[in-house]
């Protein structure tokens, strides 16, 4: 399994933007699409999640009311909609796979695949 993770920059806050991650290779009906992201001398942060069968999706509190998750699954691609951004949002913000469990877990170290990371930045 491969991620790309693309559509970060640079946003005002209260703006928006979108995430991208193109899943290729074998897909399991197992698979859980994660995303997390890890600010400057911080720990790499869960953000949400959803079931590739399904569509079922989970959201750190941290930005439940504003991001939103969902996938495509004719192109393959999980999107991460982030909305009325804060500067505490700023981080790389990565995708990960999880080929192991039915459920969204909020550890990282559940996730066996892991995109390269794109970069989000928010003024204020």
């Amino acid at each position: 399994v491969q991620l790309q993770a693309s559509g970060g920059g640079l946003a005002q806050a209260g703006g928006s933007l979108r995430l991208s991650c193109a899943v290729s290779g074998r897909i399991f009906s197992r698979l859980v699409m994660g995303w997390f992201r890890q600010a400057p001398g911080k720990d790499r942060e869960f953000v949400g999640g959803i079931r590739w069968s399904g569509g079922s999706t989970a959201l750190a509190d941290s930005v439940k009311g504003r991001f939103t998750i969902s996938r495509d699954n004719a192109k393959n691609t999980v999107y991460l909609q982030l909305n009325s951004l804060k500067p505490e949002d700023t981080a790389i913000y990565y995708c990960a796979a999880d080929l192991s469990r039915v459920v969204v877990s909020t550890l990282p170290i559940s996730y066996d695949y892991w995109g390269q990371g794109t970069q989000v930045t928010v003024s204020s």
